[in-house]
């Protein structure tokens, strides 16, 4: 069930407005998990959001706004690997010490509607590697269940961004997990980015698997009856793919 705790909410806008003049907004739940980072709640994205939750938006901007949103966790994902020093020589002839990505990525993205995400990953990084795996839900037993999965066969020696838009119970992402574990790769080389999160969700992927850092937009009020994240935004893969 839904917690019935308030949401929070806080002013949004340029700070040079007086906060009188900013208008109030809802943001997402803070965490106390440690491997848990919520993007900054920023004017911008709360805009963002607030289009892909509307009902009445149609897909085109639907998927153009959520396009927006999957960019920024792309961005914010990579400033989660590890990097090491690379100095270089500049056109005029002077020496920067910069840095390079510790080591090679690849996507791995949960169908269908993670495969939403790749395009923007995509666009941050040339020529990336895209694995997918396929899990549902089994009708008699009401547990996740793999039925398909394509991953890079040096994948053990990737670091892997987990592709998801929508975390309720945590039940697919975990599973993927467990099929990425079984290739090879360490727990801690793997980030799972996601738009829309329950509490639920990220509680029960924080304590089973603690050194995966998680990458997300906004960790909404919980989940109903149902399951589904609320207020949530609907089923993101119809929303993007046919209504």
């Amino acid at each position: 069930m839904a917690s019935d705790s308030q949401p929070p909410s806080q002013c949004l806008g340029p700070e040079y407005r007086d906060e009188a003049e900013r208008p109030e907004a809802t943001v997402s739940k803070p965490v106390p998990h440690d491997n848990v980072h919520i993007l900054a709640q920023t004017p911008q994205l709360i805009a963002l959001l607030t289009m892909i939750r509307d009902k009445n938006t149609g897909r085109a901007d639907f998927i153009f706004y959520s396009n927006r949103i999957i960019r920024l966790l792309v961005e914010e994902g990579l400033n989660h690997l590890p990097v090491v020093s690379h100095e270089i020589s500049t056109p005029v002839g002077r020496h920067y010490a910069g840095v390079k990505f510790e080591g090679k990525i690849c996507g791995v993205s949960i169908m269908r509607a993670g495969e939403s995400m790749e395009q923007g990953l995509r666009d941050c990084c040339r020529s990336v590697r895209i694995g997918k795996i396929l899990i549902q839900r089994d009708e008699e037993t009401s547990k996740p269940k793999l039925y398909y999965d394509k991953l890079p066969e040096d994948i053990s020696d990737r670091w892997v961004l987990l592709l998801d838009p929508m975390l309720a119970t945590g039940g697919s992402a975990l599973m993927a997990i467990e099929v990425l574990k079984s290739r090879g790769v360490p727990e801690d080389h793997i980030l799972f980015l996601n738009l829309i999160a329950s509490p639920e969700g990220i509680k029960k992927f924080a304590d089973e698997y603690p050194k995966v850092r998680v990458v997300t937009a906004f960790v909404d009020q919980g989940l109903d009856e149902k399951n589904y994240i609320v207020p949530g935004l609907g089923d993101f893969g119809d929303r993007f793919y046919t209504m």
